[in-house]
């Protein structure tokens, strides 16, 4: 287990500059292909032209944006904004080697206060991976809302986390409910994995940005925030997972909030109880048949024209 300190930085450019692929130039390359199909489905959603104003709210990397204006051609002009001043420097550095700065305008801040944006100034507004850590999503929308003009767009991808922390609870639920001498030990491991990274509590799970809500729910703030024709597609997909490495899995996590699993492992594990996870997990986790799931909803609305 790798004890190596990460990058200077913050939580957040931390997790997707290195934490999100553990450093592994194959796991990097085939997470990038997922994201890039995220990516592709938020900008059909935007209906971008030529011409037009963006914001990329949450833009990480920058990869949104910058194929944003790829796809769109012409002077799209794009906001680029974050609440991590090392990713926005990121993102203004790969805009600088693209040659397209001059198009390109950066604003560090978060997702639910956009002061820099003028009211009614924006034909779309997008997001990837983004609300799901905002606390008061419909605040955030509310900001999307205002700095669009009158039909003006939103096309948003977020993750769908409740699954998760629905099963860390029902593992809880088990080893509260079970006899110890009945009860297997790797329950009390996966239990402890589980519960570092999501919530395991009807009252942590309510308190969590990333947990309280489900893919139901995002309509509704957008009503709430005053969007019309909101139109959500919950998208679930089973494929060949692209975790192959034992070593990867231990390093990575799977949001920027979760620590790793050789942290959790180090601080939480006995030796003899490592082995026993490592022994029992790693055949599943590098099995050649192993599958993947994932769960993104896919939002789009306009500001109403009146």
């Amino acid at each position: 287990m790798s004890s190596e300190p990460l990058a200077a930085g913050d939580v957040w450019s931390q997790w997707l500059l290195h934490r999100r692929h553990a450093g592994d130039p194959h796991y990097e390359q085939a997470m990038r292909a997922l994201v890039d199909r995220y990516i592709e489905r938020v900008l059909e959603g935007a209906q971008l032209t030529a011409g037009q104003s963006i914001a990329d709210v949450g833009t990480g990397e920058g990869l949104l944006a910058l194929r944003a204006i790829e796809r769109a051609g012409g002077a799209l002009r794009v906001w680029l904004t974050d609440i991590s001043a090392p990713l926005l420097e990121h993102a203004r550095e790969q805009a600088l080697a693209r040659g397209v700065a001059d198009r390109c305008a950066f604003l560090q801040a978060p997702a639910d206060r956009l002061d820099g944006i003028a009211d009614a100034s924006l034909d779309a507004v997008c997001t990837r991976s983004v609300l799901a850590y905002v606390p008061d999503k419909v605040a955030a929308l509310r900001e999307f809302h205002r700095v669009l003009k009158p039909g003006g767009r939103i096309s948003l991808a977020e993750p769908v986390f409740l699954d998760e922390a629905v099963a860390a609870q029902a593992i809880r639920t088990v080893i509260e409910t079970t006899a110890p001498a009945a009860l297997n030990p790797m329950m009390r491991l996966l239990h402890r994995w589980k519960a570092a990274q999501y919530p395991d509590t009807e009252e942590k799970i309510r308190a969590s940005a990333i947990a309280s809500y489900s893919e139901r729910d995002l309509p509704r703030f957008a009503q709430a925030a005053g969007f019309a024709d909101v139109h959500l597609e919950l998208h679930i997909d089973t494929y060949p997972s692209i975790m192959r490495s034992w070593e990867v899995f231990l390093e990575s996590a799977p949001h920027p909030l979760a620590p790793p699993l050789s942290r959790i492992m180090a601080e939480q594990f006995s030796v003899e109880e490592r082995e026993l996870f490592e022994r029992t997990m790693r055949p599943v986790i590098e099995d050649p048949g192993a599958v993947s799931t994932e769960r993104m909803a896919y939002l789009t609305a306009r500001r109403a024209l009146a």
